[in-house]
């Protein structure tokens, strides 16, 4: 049995016991239970529970493990759909809401997100989702005792990394970047920032049917992160050895080995720096460099949309509570969240790190979403397919000595075709 299989298998049984279990659960104390299946674990899962508890009806929560999808699809073909979902990519909304499978749901008068984030959401003129969670994903952090000025702008960065990589390449210091390549997504991140800061408007046109994945921009983006992975010395062990790299471990080179100076990601590094800090001091962070002379560029943001399944109990009540201005507020009180709520006062959030990241996301003109979780079918990526494996060979070849110029015609060549086998592209 392969690892696929197996993992699909897990899914479907993970979606079977959790669906007697909901129904289980519904069935106690006379009053049936909202049930909810989430992409959350650990201390999210947790929060999250603390949240609904202030829910009026009982609220039953399970969470679905990384492949809510597969997780969501078993539980429709058994006919044991929950009433609510908590999704992490605003495609599922669209293609759910064209199956037939979601109610159309409503926002309260509290509720207002970004320019551009609603419209992710909407299908046919009707709202299928609601954000309640954001992810800020252009920050890298470090110790300040470890990088006493770091970088501005997107040469600032490549100037340090050399740098610092001709140090460590002598055994005298720490590799300059960690990176978690194993994780696809770290890599589609990267590409993201990179890409809404050269060319803004091609970024977004890369989320259309006509989407151009052998276009200058896309070349121009890929070229500017051989440019950076290239270098000889950027990561611990080399580019080998990072691809074996997790994104927690990543995080962990930074904070608790020491073995790297800096780590780009998203605000949930600080879940991974709480448990894994060694010493008491705070890692700082700054916004991803730019190529223009301010250092600042575009925002990219992901984000975690609530829907109610069609035939539910109280799923569309529940879906327009979590969007009130005070039902995260044990979340924000706890910190590790970041509202996509522009109507919750900056004052509510407990942890001035994410207060402040809050505020950038409120700038006008800025926000992109995370490109990868907008695109179609298998292309959005999982593990060992789509744009994440793409991500992943074309980071191989300009760590292994292949020239920039033939790993990029490789890559765009790989984008180009799996986006037409998704429906779209070319």
């Amino acid at each position: 049995m392969t690892p696929a299989v197996r993992a699909t298998r897990r899914t479907l049984l993970r979606a079977a016991a959790a669906g007697a279990a909901a129904t289980a659960a519904g069935c106690t104390g006379g009053t049936r239970s909202v049930q909810v299946a989430v992409v959350w674990s650990g201390s999210e899962l947790d929060r999250f529970r603390e949240v609904v508890a202030g829910y009026p009806d009982p609220v039953h929560v399970v969470s679905a493990g990384n492949d809510i999808d597969a997780f969501l699809r078993a539980r429709h073909l058994a006919g044991t759909s929950p009433d609510v979902a908590i999704l992490s990519r605003p495609g599922l909304v669209t293609e759910y809401a064209l199956r037939d499978w979601l109610s159309p749901v409503r926002a309260s008068p509290e509720y207002a997100v970004p320019t551009g984030l609603s419209d992710l959401l909407v299908t046919e003129e009707q709202r299928y989702g609601v954000w309640v969670k954001a992810a800020h994903k252009s920050l890298i952090w470090h110790l300040p005792s470890e990088l006493r000025t770091p970088p501005r702008t997107w040469d600032e960065l490549v100037a340090l990394t050399r740098q610092l990589g001709a140090i460590a390449r002598r055994g005298s210091g720490p590799a300059p970047l960690a990176i978690g390549a194993a994780d696809g997504w770290v890599l589609t991140d990267w590409f993201e920032n990179v890409l809404a800061d050269l060319a803004p408007n091609s970024y977004d046109a890369l989320t259309r049917r006509d989407a151009d994945w052998q276009g200058r921009p896309v070349r121009d983006a890929l070229d500017r992160l051989a440019e950076l992975w290239s270098i000889d010395g950027a990561f611990p062990g080399g580019g080998r050895r990072a691809l074996l790299t997790q994104y927690e471990e990543s995080v962990i080179q930074v904070v608790h080995s020491h073995r790297a100076v800096m780590v780009f990601e998203a605000d949930f590094t600080a879940e991974v720096v709480g448990t894994f800090r060694r010493g008491s001091e705070e890692p700082a962070t700054i916004r991803f460099p730019s190529a223009r002379p301010s250092g600042t560029g575009p925002l990219i943001v992901g984000g975690d949309v609530a829907v109610a399944f069609a035939g539910g109990q109280g799923g569309v009540e529940l879906v327009e509570w979590l969007t009130r201005a005070d039902s995260f507020r044990p979340w924000l009180r706890a910190g590790g969240y970041l509202s996509p709520n522009t109507r919750i006062p900056l004052d509510d959030y407990a942890d001035p790190v994410r207060r402040r990241l809050a505020e950038e996301m409120r700038a006008p003109g800025t926000l992109r979403f995370d490109l990868s979780d907008q695109l179609p079918g298998p292309f959005t990526g999982s593990d060992g397919v789509g744009i994440w494996r793409i991500m992943q060979d074309f980071f191989a070849d300009v760590t292994d000595g292949v020239p920039a110029a033939e790993a990029v015609r490789r890559a765009t060549g790989q984008l180009a075709a799996a986006a037409r086998s998704a429906g779209g592209g070319r």
